[in-house]
Formats: structure tokens, C-alpha cells, sequence
């Protein structure tokens, strides 16, 4: 999908056909604007399901990680940011925090989250994969399509 978009100009043009996230995303990525199909995860404190999904071909999808809203550690760091990178993710929004704050920002990836903590999480495998998953007045749902950008996150409604 195309950079060449603005998420107050699709909310102009499509209004309530597309929802618009609530929560105040702080930007951690190095990519401002992206945009692609939902892929989901839901996990608390555990990112090994997400280190798994962004290991995968990524194919311009979108990661949504529905942490919660946890800021008790990070589920996504440079190392798996590094790894969204290299399998053509174009981006991770993080219910929850993430680390490594300063080389996301070196990263062409975009990377939206409620804040960072250092400390890093569990690995034990505990969370769901490709599920329905709200917050923010959202429901995310796998291959809808998510716009983001410095106005905030639109998605199409399943």
C-alpha cells in the first residue's frame, strides 16, 4: 500500500465506514505513514507470538499487538523490529510498550505504542494469534485494512 495518504482525508471521503482509534499513540518507528492488511496478536507481558508473526513473510501487513494496554514491559524491541523489517511488515501498533526506542526510530518500519519500558517480557507462547482484538473503540480484525499516520489509526469495519 501507498504512503500517499492522509487519515483525515480517508475519514473525509468514507466517514463512519471506516473506524477511528481513540488511544494517543506515541510513534517509536522510523516510518511516519503506513498502511496494510490487519494481522492480530493477543498476549500480556509474553511477546513470544509476536517475535513469531514478525519472523513470517510479511507482505505489507499491519501487526496489531493487543497487550493489554501493559506498560509493565516491552513486547516489541529492535531485534524484532529488525526482524518486521527484513520480512516486509510495514508496521507494528502496540497495545502496550516496546524498547529499544532509539534504533526503532532508525528502522523503516512504522511502529505506534503507548509508551516504552526497558524491562522485557516473558517467552513462554502464551497469547492468541489472527483473533478479533478491540481497544480504542476499534475491533481489529484479521485482513481488515489499517491506515496510520501523525492524525492517528483508521481501519475498515468488518
Amino acid at each position: 500500500m501507498s504512503d500517499g495518504f492522509a487519515t483525515a482525508d480517508l475519514y473525509d471521503e468514507h466517514g463512519d465506514a471506516l473506524q477511528s482509534c481513540a488511544v494517543q499513540w506515541r510513534r517509536y518507528g522510523g516510518r511516519p505513514r503506513f498502511s496494510g492488511p490487519v494481522s492480530t496478536v493477543r498476549c500480556h507481558r509474553d511477546n513470544a507470538i509476536v517475535k513469531a508473526a514478525l519472523a513470517e513473510p510479511g507482505a505489507g501487513r499491519v501487526l496489531v499487538v493487543d497487550g493489554g494496554g501493559s506498560l509493565e514491559s516491552a513486547l516489541v524491541g529492535d531485534l524484532i523490529a529488525g526482524s518486521a523489517v527484513a520480512n516486509g511488515w510495514a508496521g507494528v501498533v502496540v497495545h502496550g510498550a516496546v524498547r529499544d526506542t532509539v534504533a526503532l526510530a532508525g528502522l523503516d518500519l512504522g511502529v505506534l505504542a503507548l509508551g516504552s519500558n526497558p524491562r522485557k517480557s516473558a517467552k513462554d507462547g502464551v497469547g492468541e494469534r489472527d483473533v478479533p482484538v478491540t481497544f480504542g473503540g476499534v475491533e481489529f480484525v484479521p485482513g481488515a485494512t489499517l491506515w496510520a499516520d501523525e492524525d492517528g489509526v483508521l481501519v475498515t469495519r468488518p
